[in-house]
């Protein structure tokens, strides 16, 4: 199967799975390196995932995928958080964590730059309005336009803790 494929396919096998043990699907990437095959899927939930929380769906997937057979080759399956900086990737994504800083790569550029840093405001329709501190006001955004988008981990007091996850 080729990368992207493989990647739509364990999606649709994990999000059932992940519903089951109360967990958000939030990515599935496939990628070699050096000279390993790797399957990484990545979980999260309101409060943050546990190691139990990966072990659960990494036992339940890996059995699925024994049945189903997807990958012809040896890899490693990885089932872990996104991380502090977490990928945004929908819609929901965008609202749950509004008020949150991040960072937003757009396919073309917006104000004469494709990057952005600001606080996430709002979504109205399909436009996202990001907060601009620096410059002390919104840039709009078509969500069409939004090549990615990541929370930026802000230090208080020696925590660092997007607002959704508070």
């Amino acid at each position: 199967m080729v990368q992207k494929k493989v990647t739509e396919f364990v999606s649709e096998l994990a999000l059932p799975l992940a519903g089951q043990l109360s967990l958000d699907l939030v990515d599935v990437e496939y990628k070699k390196e050096g000279g390993s095959w790797y399957l990484r899927v990545f979980i999260d939930k309101e409060g943050g995932v546990t190691l139990d929380d990966c072990q659960a769906l990494s036992q339940k997937l890996d059995s699925v995928l024994d049945s189903h057979d997807p990958i012809q080759h040896a890899y490693i399956l990885e089932v872990s958080s996104p991380g502090i900086e977490r990928p945004l990737k929908s819609i929901e994504d965008f609202k749950r964590y509004r008020g949150s800083l991040a960072e937003v790569t757009t396919f073309e550029p917006q104000e004469g730059k494709r990057k952005h840093t600001g606080y996430l405001a709002d979504l109205a329709e399909s436009t996202l309005i990001l907060r601009d501190q620096k410059k002390n006001k919104n840039i709009l955004i078509n969500m069409q336009n939004v090549a990615s988008a990541h929370l930026v981990a802000e230090v208080f007091g020696g925590k660092g803790v997007p607002k959704g996850e508070q």
